[in-house]
């Protein structure tokens, strides 16, 4: 049987030896199927799971390609993402500067004018987003026509975020016989229709396109009927890892997650989408560096993180979708590493897990936490039925409280409060806030709402308690439920960045 080397893909000397320096002798499958493509001029429409290498796989024949000794842009890569983009540029540099090539960032959140003035030292290769390239080619300061090769990375995630227009307005910028490479890890219809209209006989790679995830991740779901963040600390240190990403879906809940794992002592920090570039840059170096140990974060704000030695990835809240899971999932288990992939998920949500199971063609496993040991619930005939025994810690209102009582299974069909085992009477006083203690912030993270709140999704309740119809009549009564609103949103808040608040008051 013959193995493959980068050698013998087309891969010259020096970069051959650059990567075995770095401890890369043996390419990936994808790498195996686009490099040599790419070599050739091709345009490529590669499919592969996150973490396989892709990156490599399009940026060696990129740099192969660019004449160091022509002063001029050769080659763009765009990105969805600040951070994926600066991934990239850190990896051009490793492997073109000793080719002579020059490399250069355009992302947005960074100084437009420090990004003009170093583009008058002409480089070969620039890596950016494509709305701060669109910008700077508005103003002039940016040509294209000398461009022959275009590299679209993560480009499902461009879809998602809307980056399409400004996609399609570099490409019609760029001469029509530039080279076009495509690399994502899912392939849908308008990416499809994309390389349709702009690619001349593309090459499509489709590494395992049914496995979408990779197979060295193992994929776990715990149920939390009431305090999910405690769970996220048990989980977290039960297992123990180096370093854990915490996905929600909301930005507003961030601050709060951020500030209960710093109370119960796990180093925490967290990444806003929409805070500016240098914030973003720091948090994240202090995660790679360890200095933090959790990480909590949305989708836009991870996404296309690559961190090594990243062991395990929670959702504290479920993914919207399958795609999103993919995405999420992929930043552990890379490049055959092993990783966990754990959802923490309501009762009424575990349908959600089971949607994943069948199109993602995986098994996401049931799990619980007892006698400080994750077990199966189905294969555990000595555990007490429909009782959760272990310690049971909650965090309320800044304090860390200790259950000392067992509770009840309530894992009910409806999956609403009142029906899960427990008497209506209390769980409507907990919601109301009338039990004389403060009541959680986080529950399920959606099926229960704090007093002068509604619950996300659900209808507002007229003075009847008729659900589907909305109290707007001013009032005593109206005003307030919105200060109580505002005071809430303060206190979820309370750990939240300067710049955060200060753009929420606005």
């Amino acid at each position: 049987m013959t193995i493959t080397t980068f050698a013998s893909l087309g891969i010259a000397e020096p970069l051959a030896v650059k990567l075995a320096d770095y401890g890369i002798t043996e390419p990936s499958p994808v790498q195996a199927e686009t490099i040599p493509a790419a070599l050739a001029g091709r345009d490529v429409l590669a499919q592969s799971q996150t973490g396989t290498g892709k990156t490599l796989a399009y940026l060696l024949p990129v740099l192969q390609n660019i004449d160091p000794a022509e002063k001029t842009l050769q080659s763009i890569v765009l990105a969805p993402t600040q951070e994926l983009a600066m991934q990239i540029l850190r990896e051009a540099e490793k492997y073109g500067e000793s080719l002579g090539i020059g490399v250069q960032a355009l992302i947005g959140g960074a100084a437009i004018k420090r990004q003009i003035e170093r583009l008058k030292q002409h480089p070969q290769l620039v890596v950016g987003t494509p709305g701060r390239i669109r910008e700077i080619l508005a103003l002039r300061k940016l040509k294209l026509h000398t461009v022959r090769t275009v590299v679209v990375d993560e480009v499902d995630q461009m879809f998602q975020l809307g980056g399409t227009a400004d996609l399609e307005h570099i490409l019609r910028g760029t001469l029509r016989e530039r080279q076009l490479l495509f690399l994502s890890a899912t392939i849908n219809p308008q990416i499809r229709a994309l390389a349709g209209r702009e690619m001349r006989n593309p090459l499509e790679v489709g590494i395992e396109p049914e496995q979408r995830t990779a197979k060295s991740v193992e994929h776990l779901y715990f149920i939390s009927d009431r305090d999910k963040i405690d769970t996220l600390r048990r989980i977290i240190r039960h297992y123990n890892p180096a370093r854990t990403i915490v996905f929600i879906n909301n930005t507003s809940d961030i601050a709060e997650v951020e500030a209960k794992m710093n109370y119960v002592g796990l180093s925490a920090g967290a990444l806003y989408g929409d805070a500016d570039k240098t914030v973003r840059s720091v948090t994240l170096r202090k995660f790679r560096e360890g200095k933090i140990r959790v990480l909590v974060a949305t989708d836009v704000a991870a996404r296309g993180l690559d961190i090594e030695e990243l062991g395990l990835v929670v959702n504290l809240d479920p993914p919207i979708d399958a795609e999103h899971y993919v995405h999420r999932v992929g930043r552990t288990g890379r490049m055959g590493r092993r990783g966990l992939a754990v959802s923490i998920v309501a009762p009424k949500e575990q349908f959600i897990m089971r949607k994943f199971t069948r199109e993602l063609g995986i098994d996401i496993l049931h799990r619980e936490l007892f006698g400080g040991q994750v077990i199966d619930p189905e294969a555990s005939p000595s555990r007490p039925a429909g009782r959760n025994h272990g310690d049971h810690r909650q965090v309320r209102g800044g304090e860390n409280q200790t259950q000392a009582t067992v509770q009840r299974d309530r894992y009910g069909d409806s999956g609403e409060r009142g029906g899960l085992g427990t008497p209506a009477g209390q769980e409507g006083k907990e919601a109301r806030g009338e039990s004389g203690a403060p009541s959680p912030t986080r529950g399920t993270g959606k099926g229960r709402a704090l007093s002068g709140t509604r619950a996300p999704g659900r209808p507002a309740a007229n003075g009847s308690g008729k659900p589907g119809a909305r109290n707007d009549a001013p009032g005593p009564g109206g005003r307030k439920q919105g200060r109580k609103a505002e005071r809430e949103t303060d206190r979820k808040n309370k750990g939240a960045p300067k710049w955060l608040k200060d753009k929420q008051s606005r």
